[in-house]
Order: structure tokens, then sequence, then C-alpha cells
């Protein structure tokens, strides 16, 4: 029997070397290459960890926060390169949960057993 962390490490080689993470890639070093695009994409992802931090504390978020974060949006929209990195980046999720997915079935086969 093969062991489990040399599975993973294939798998992360595997994941290096798809299209998807290479795309990514690309896009990423096309924002960061980009001094504008870079702070707009600085700005959008300090704003989304500001919130999620607030929302993880319970803390309540203000409108002005919400207005704030809609504006930081609108500009990560317009912005070319940034959305071709969000577009890689949802792509690269995507196959990413897929793979969480299966291999994860054997517990979720586990305890699905048991119910019923």
């Amino acid at each position: 029997m093969s062991n489990m962390y040399d599975s993973a490490y294939d798998l992360e080689k595997a994941i290096r070397d798809s299209e998807e993470f290479k795309g990514l890639k690309d896009a990423f070093e096309a924002v960061m290459g980009d001094p504008t695009a870079k702070k707009t994409f600085e700005d959008f992802r300090d704003t989304q960890m500001e919130l999620q931090q607030k929302q993880m504390q319970g803390q309540e978020i203000t409108e002005e926060e919400i207005d704030n974060a809609r504006k930081v949006v609108e500009l990560v929209q317009q912005h070319e390169a940034i959305s071709q990195l969000m577009e890689h980046e949802q792509r690269l999720n995507m196959v990413i949960n897929e793979i969480s997915q299966i291999i994860t079935k054997p517990l979720e086969e586990l305890y699905g057993s048991q119910q019923g």
C-alpha cells in the first residue's frame, strides 16, 4: 500500500502542473506587475479580510464598511487583469473542491452508512 503522504505530494505536484494553476499563476503575475492593478487587488483583499475578521468575531459591519466594500468590488470588476485573476482562481477552487470531495469520500461513506 502506498503512503498517503506520498500520494498527497503527488497531488500537490499535479496541481502545480495543471493548466488551472498555470493560468492562475500567470494572471497573478500580470496583476502584480501592474502597479494600479496590484494596489486595487490588495485593497480588495484587505477589505475582504477585515470584514471576515469582524464577522468571525461577531462584530457588526457598518453601512459605511458595506459601502466601501461595494466600491472596492466595483473597481476590481472594472479591472480586466483582476477579473481574469479571479476567474482563474474560481476555476482552480472548483478543481480543489472536487478533489476534496474525492478524498473525503471514505469518511462520508463511513459516517453516512451509520444513518438510516
